[in-house]
């Protein structure tokens, strides 16, 4: 994310999404500090309940964990939790949907692989 929200889902899961996906991608790894909420506000220009609500999220996953009066960090296997998570959201609100289209649409597995295999020559035809 570069400072910028959208309107597809609430700012605090953005908020959210962004300090995991720091955590995903190891810009952020187990035991560092994230940004303080205080820097989160001043990024997104949000308001602090808001950011706050999306913090707590992560620390209610075991995620992050606070300090007091040091800051919040990434906690130990972090990364392996997000993961998870993120695998099981995806098989949920993308492989189960595409399966009952293709069963819809009287789609094999072959017809799928072929499919994945043009798209992903048109994605990396545009990089």
């Amino acid at each position: 994310m570069n400072g910028k929200l959208n309107e597809r889902k609430p700012i605090f899961e953005q908020i959210k999404d962004w300090i995991s996906d720091q955590i995903i991608d190891e810009t952020l790894y187990e035991n560092d500090k994230i940004p303080s909420t205080n820097e989160i506000v001043e990024f997104f220009k949000v308001n602090h309940l808001t950011v706050a609500k999306g913090v707590n999220q992560l620390v209610d996953q075991g995620v992050i964990y606070k300090k007091r009066g040091v800051g919040m960090f990434v906690a130990e296997d972090a990364r392996n939790t997000l993961l998870n998570e993120r695998k099981h959201k995806f098989k949920d609100e993308y492989v189960k949907p595409m399966i009952e289209e293709m069963s819809k649409l009287g789609l094999t597995v072959k017809d799928l692989d072929q499919l994945i295999e043009l798209v992903k020559e048109d994605y990396h035809g545009k990089r």
